[in-house]
């Protein structure tokens, strides 16, 4: 029988791993949680209190969280569910819902791009990798970890790519869309970091969050979480997108495989279709690209369905049917547990048998290259 395999899980983080896998050095202006003289538990990073009355720390990383604002005010991290942080319990958390395998990102730590010291940065992926390398090690068949890159200084993030793929046996790194420094993801200084992601032959997701101050589409306008959730995913996704793929960066490296994450896929058909049509009309402004975008985005891009998108037949219609992976988002505050895996199943039931097993086990061990 066919493995289930979750794409795109999350942890959350303990305090273990600002307390004691940070270096001494850095633990002070690490990420992380503290609790007030009135019991509640606030965010800090680099030593700035983060924390927003309208957004509850600790109510966004469980599920269903920030459904009853005045009932998240009084969650604190204690009530962040077991299988968010042991492995054991994510085990009867996987048990329960019938997947077989879970690919698992940060909660707190998709914040590392506002560490604007490259020093801290780094020392914030190497906690962290070391931290969730132990975690997976206890179930090294059905957990695996994605690697944080520190992208602000990249012979950093080419450092522990090595470290982290040939010491530490991680599967998939990811980067956020967001610009580090600056730069955007297809800007030549980041040349080392994707040949060297193409030379390891590991995959480089891209994740983003809400909540960050790194350069974030909407964050001009938008303050309200309902709002700027609402854009940050797919607005910056679409731009990590374009950048990678009309930006040259898979021209230069035709063996790199890239995954844009947790924004849904509605959004593709649209997009393809615009570089498409641009590739056609201004090809010169990217002499680089040598073919259309969607032919690259079909050879060496992959992207996370939201199972309750109605767009989903018309989005694999379009030949993608190879590049689309599923995630739980557990324990987040808008997944769907219990139940994520009917809600998958439910969702792709329109479509073809070929198509339906792609999406739930073959993409995945393609991407991930998983055994």
């Amino acid at each position: 029988m066919a493995r289930i395999i979750d794409s795109d899980g999350h942890i959350v983080e303990p305090p273990v791993v600002w307390k004691e896998y940070t270096e001494p050095a850095y633990r002070e202006q690490m990420i992380q949680i503290r609790r007030n003289r009135d019991g509640q538990d606030e965010l800090f990073i680099m030593g700035e209190n983060r924390s927003r009355p309208n957004l509850p720390v600790a109510a966004s990383v469980i599920p269903g969280g920030l459904s009853d604002l005045e009932k998240a005010r009084s969650l604190t991290w204690d009530d962040v569910p077991a299988g968010g942080y042991d492995p054991h319990e994510r085990i009867k958390v996987m048990d329960l819902e019938g997947i077989d395998v879970a690919v698992l990102y940060p909660s707190m730590w998709l914040l590392y791009g506002d560490l604007t010291d490259p020093k801290l940065q780094a020392a914030a992926c190497r906690a962290y990798n070391n931290w969730i390398a132990d975690f997976c090690r206890a179930y090294p068949k059905r957990l695996y970890g994605v690697a944080p890159m520190p992208l602000l200084e990249v012979d950093e993030a080419v450092r522990e790519m090595r470290r982290a793929v040939k010491e530490l046996g991680f599967k998939a790194v990811f980067v956020r869309p967001n610009p580090f420094g600056g730069r955007r993801l297809n800007d030549r200084a980041y040349d080392p970091f994707w040949r060297e992601a193409q030379d390891l032959d590991v995959p480089v997701a891209v994740h983003s969050s809400f909540g960050t101050r790194m350069p974030t589409m909407g964050s001009d306008r938008y303050r309200d979480p309902f709002f700027f959730h609402m854009v940050c995913h797919p607005f910056e996704q679409q731009a990590a997108c374009m950048d990678v793929i009309c930006g040259g960066v898979v021209a230069r490296f035709p063996k790199l495989k890239v995954a844009f994450l947790e924004s849904g896929i509605g959004w593709l058909g649209y997009w393809l279709d615009r570089m498409d049509n641009h590739y056609e009309k201004m090809h010169d402004y990217v002499p680089w690209m040598k073919k259309s975008a969607t032919e690259y985005f079909v050879e060496q891009c992959y992207l996370t369905l939201d199972p309750d998108e109605r767009t989903l037949a018309a989005m694999v219609a379009l030949g993608v049917e190879k590049n689309v992976l599923w995630g739980s988002d557990f324990p987040h505050f808008d997944c769907t547990f219990p139940g994520v895996l009917k809600q998958v199943k439910d969702a792709i039931a329109v479509l073809p048998d070929s198509a339906r097993a792609s999406i739930l086990t073959e993409n995945a061990i393609s991407f991930y290259k998983l055994d």
